[in-house]
């Protein structure tokens, strides 16, 4: 069971709603985000591009400008080498168009998932210097790629690195590679003010300051447009949409429906997206899983030939590749994830604080799609592992009291690699060392009980009757909404349903006639697990009273629950709902 707190914070709540113009329980929303000096709300509200800070603030980024620009003189051979997921196909397909703006000879390569791995290897390094490749570029990794990089020096290449991702411990010390020039926010001695970029957005930041450096024309209208770009890695890549990141999500947005990007039009179109439309949910749970599929079942540079589509027809036949990829790939989830709850609930595993669950058939590109369900469906952190090609690959996904990256870095004698974030890794490990490292993980593990509980922050204890359109239009201030910077939850105490029917094409939604205390009824939605759902009342109010429920009959329930609010359009009639998040 949930914990559920309201939050309480104390602030000058008449202060701001008095310089910001606005209602209590936005002030109280805008307090519990932990704003409550009237320059950084008016910040948070009002966020604008000056704000974003200067690229070259980035260590070696001169250093990484003036490399680019003597061998784009010279005529040299650079290639991109990205990575297979969103963030990686953008950030390839970011400094591909910067640099070929400004007349490099520039080519990309991105690995293949089950062949190669993450990020550059020895073999790419090795494939390029026979492809006469005089510079590496790397995005979206590199960072903690010690060998591939000391290889192309050996081959006396030109390597600069840029990425976001944690850099490689060894023996407790902090590790660069010999790259010539490295750009990544989180290495030592960087004084860049904002760490929490993704690896487009470090791509982003070194393509304005190459074009700035060629003093190619139009800067600000190509910034714009790349910026667009990055908003969808940054939602994808699950980035704190706090800072930076909010900026550029907020008006990446904005850009992203007035985009002519054949290859996102089609996508688009394929989804059913109207991009008048487009949301930050879009860009994480419609578009960046096509894009994501082709590199999880395909190959990666099929989401990038289909940003880089130069026909309509061409777009969209790649955009209903990609999209036919993507629910191939939903089908192949939710499989393993059945496979895996089944595993689970049958052995000894339930009881582990750690979750360690070994599916030797799953298909490697889907672990991490699978370890996360199954983190939001136990609340502990999970590894998902599967056979590979002379090892097993694992994906970890963690909650916020547990450093995944970090407690699997202590199991190293364990693993051939690991790299990653607090809340999500990537390792591989020999198949007799599959055991072993679930009981080590499990046996060193500082979790708590307590830890392992879902805590539910409620904003504001806010009946229905406050809520109008008004209001609604007002909580969009503080979109976009994502990690770092959830909607807001409200709750409701005592909500008497009146009636409920099971909707939609999978039976995965409930649309309820709710009435509160005051005699206010409304309508409410509920998605997520319906049988559980029933089954929660069934043991709570009776197995009897809770079919009279689904099957339209009289019942005395009442339900507390925690909710956003909406306006629900249709036949142009507009009405109020709410949007039930969850229920005790």
């Amino acid at each position: 069971m949930e914990n559920w707190f309201i939050k309480n914070r104390k602030a000058d709540f008449n202060a701001i709603m008095s310089r910001c113009g606005c209602s209590e329980v936005l002030a109280r929303c805008l307090v519990n985000r932990g704003l409550e000096d009237l320059d950084e709300i008016e910040a948070y509200i009002n966020p604008q591009l000056s704000k974003l800070h200067n690229p070259l603030l980035l260590k070696d980024m001169e250093k990484a400008c003036l490399l680019l620009s003597a061998k784009i003189k010279e005529g040299k051979k650079i290639r991109i080498i990205g990575d297979y997921d969103v963030d990686g196909i953008i950030a390839t397909y970011i400094l591909y168009q910067a640099l070929k703006k400004v007349g490099a000879q520039v080519d990309y390569d991105i690995p293949d998932r089950v062949k190669d791995g993450y990020g550059i290897n020895v073999h790419m390094v090795e494939e390029a210097k026979r492809a006469s490749v005089d510079t590496i570029l790397t995005c979206d990794n590199g960072i903690a790629a010690l060998d591939p990089i000391e290889r192309a020096k050996e081959l006396r290449m030109t390597v600069i690195v840029t990425d976001h991702h944690d850099l490689a411990v060894i023996d407790e010390e902090l590790v660069l590679p010999a790259a010539d020039a490295i750009v990544n926010p989180k290495q030592p001695d960087c004084s860049y003010p904002f760490a929490e970029l993704c690896g487009a957005a470090v791509a982003y930041k070194l393509a304005l300051a190459i074009l700035q450096k060629f003093e190619f024309p139009n800067i600000e209208q190509i910034g714009d447009e790349l910026l667009s770009y990055v908003a969808i890695a940054t939602v994808c890549d699950v980035m704190d949409l706090v800072g930076e990141n909010r900026i550029i999500v907020k008006y990446g947005l904005n850009m992203l429906q007035q985009t002519d990007n054949m290859g996102l039009l089609a996508l688009m179109d394929a989804c059913g997206i109207e991009k008048e439309h487009l949301s930050a949910y879009h860009l994480g749970f419609v578009l960046g899983p096509c894009l994501n599929a082709s590199g999880r079942l395909d190959i990666a540079k099929k989401g990038l030939a289909l940003l880089l589509s130069q026909s309509q027809e061409e777009a969209r036949s790649l955009a209903h590749e990609v999209r036919e990829l993507n629910e191939l790939r939903k089908n192949m989830t939710a499989d393993g994830v059945e496979r895996a709850v089944q595993l689970i609930e049958e052995t000894s595993l339930k009881d582990d604080k750690v979750l360690v669950v070994y599916l030797k058939d799953c298909h490697e590109s889907i672990a991490g799609i699978i370890a996360g369900r199954l983190k939001d469906r136990y609340y502990k952190p999970t590894l998902v592992l599967t056979d590979a090609e002379g090892c097993v690959k694992g994906s970890a996904r963690s909650i916020e009291s547990y450093n995944v990256f970090e407690e699997l870095s202590k199991c190293r004698h364990l693993l051939n690699k690991v790299g990653g974030h607090p809340m999500a890794a990537g390792f591989s490990l020999p198949a007799s060392n599959v055991e072993p490292l679930r009981e080590q993980l499990n046996k060193n593990t500082s979790l708590t009980d307590e830890m392992l509980v879902p805590k539910v922050t409620i904003d504001v204890l806010l009946p229905l009757g406050y809520l109008n359109e008004e209001l609604v239009e007002e909580l969009k201030l503080l979109e976009p909404f994502g990690k770092g910077n959830e909607k807001p939850l409200f709750a409701e105490k005592d909500l008497t349903i009146k009636s409920a029917r099971v909707i939609g094409k999978n039976g995965n939604g409930i649309m309820f006639k709710v009435v509160n205390m005051y005699g206010k009824m409304m309508d409410a939605l509920y998605f997520g697990d319906v049988e559980q759902f029933f089954n929660y009342l069934g043991e709570r109010y009776g197995f009897e009273e809770a079919e009279n429920l689904r099957t339209g009959r009289g019942t005395n329930i009442k339900l507390t629950v925690t909710y956003y609010p909406r306006i629900n359009e249709y036949n142009g009639y507009r009405s109020m709902q709410i949007l039930i998040q969850n229920y005790r």
